[in-house]
């Protein structure tokens, strides 16, 4: 086992770990990333075949590199991984792929990264960077399902040849649930289960999103922040619940012969029991329910009751050098947004620069130094 000492160690390199990465190196400073992924960009790569950013290709570039291409197209999953591999790669970063980290602790006044290669790293500063949805959150009445139902998440999902034939029924009517349900519905009886969240009252891929798009990007970016009443008012609700569906609409699950029913509560005899006591017949579920925070490898004493960091815009003032990125609702609306995650970066490196003073040495990566031009 090998130890490394360096300033900061960044872990997580998706959007957040990038974004921060970016802002360190046009200081100078030394750091690492560290990802599990084998490539930038696994953990899109991951997601559902079919799947396509919800934000337009105009709010889906990081710091100092807009997203290429059409400013009002969207994204597709393996686009916009390797637009961040690219990004990495533009911006020289220090990003060690295949690192896993399985813990963070503090010792003699510095930071501990272990991880499951045979280095350790001690840091001066650790911003974790490793992504709010880690675990898929799945009913403790899902163990009860028969044998015979093809259950899955929507962390596993990635086309409809993973369900065998017969009805299905998807929880959770959210962004997720909607374009997944509307997916199966091609080749599957399709019931969607679950409390409607809203749908925002236009189509992003129309041009009236033109002007509802950037109004509410100010709005999420600006007012629904942890310092406005309104901000605290509905971020509680923001963290238990999630956004309003934005891309598929009711009419569209309608048109495509979508069956709303009612919550899913329970299992009976094998089979899922709805809020008004029916129990469809189906041969799939999909789980559609969320995810929660892993922040078992964070061996610090920074939490919550509910699990949540004792922190301000990133920063944790009780361990010093410590910092967050890309949390839900962390400090605006955007906080976890790609369009968020730059902003949020340049907050914690700044305070990060001013802790830890040191003389800025020459930047070598040309993209780097030409970022600003």
């Amino acid at each position: 086992m090998s130890t490394e000492r360096i300033e900061s160690v960044i872990v997580g390199g998706g959007q957040a770990g990038l974004a921060t990465g970016y802002h360190l190196a046009r200081q100078g400073r030394p750091f690492v990333i560290l990802d599990a992924g084998e490539r930038v960009g696994d953990a899109w790569r991951g997601r559902w075949d079919s799947l396509r950013l919800f934000s337009p290709a105009k709010f889906d570039g990081l710091p100092g590199r807009p997203y290429p291409g059409p400013a009002w197209s969207f994204p597709t999953r393996d686009e916009f991984a390797d637009y961040l591999q690219d990004y990495a790669a533009w911006a020289e970063l220090p990003v060690r792929t295949g690192t896993a980290v399985r813990r963070v602790s503090s010792e003699g006044g510095r930071y501990v990264v272990e991880t499951d290669g045979d280095k350790t790293y001690e840091a001066d500063n650790v911003v974790i960077a490793a992504g709010y949805d880690r675990l898929p959150k799945l009913p403790t009445y899902a163990a009860e399902l028969a044998a015979s139902t093809t259950q899955i998440h929507a962390h596993d999902y990635r086309n409809p040849g993973q369900l065998q034939d017969g009805p299905v029924l998807v929880v959770g009517a959210g962004n997720s649930g909607a374009d997944i349900a509307l997916e199966l519905a091609g080749t599957h009886q399709v019931l969607l289960s679950g409390r409607d969240p809203g749908q925002v009252p236009w189509r992003v891929e129309r041009r009236p999103a033109h002007f509802f798009v950037p109004a509410i990007s100010f709005l999420f970016r600006h007012l629904l922040t942890v310092r406005t009443p309104i901000g605290r008012k509905i971020r509680p609700n923001v963290l238990a619940h999630g956004s309003p569906r934005i891309r598929v609409k009711s009419a569209d699950l309608a048109a495509a012969g979508v069956q709303r029913v009612a919550r899913t509560t329970g299992v009976r005899e094998g089979q899922p029991v709805l809020a008004d006591g029916t129990t469809p017949k189906v041969a799939n579920v999909v789980w559609c329910t969320g995810f929660r925070p892993d922040t078992s490898w964070i061996d610090l004493p920074v939490f919550d009751t509910d699990g949540e960091p004792a922190q301000y815009r990133g920063v944790v003032d009780s361990q010093p050098g410590l910092y967050f990125i890309g949390r839900l609702f962390q400090y605006s609306m955007v906080s976890s947004m790609i369009q968020g995650v730059g902003d949020e970066a340049e907050y914690v490196v700044r305070h990060l620069a001013a802790r830890t003073p040191a003389q800025p040495r020459p930047v070598t990566p040309s993209a780097v130094n030409s970022a600003g031009s």
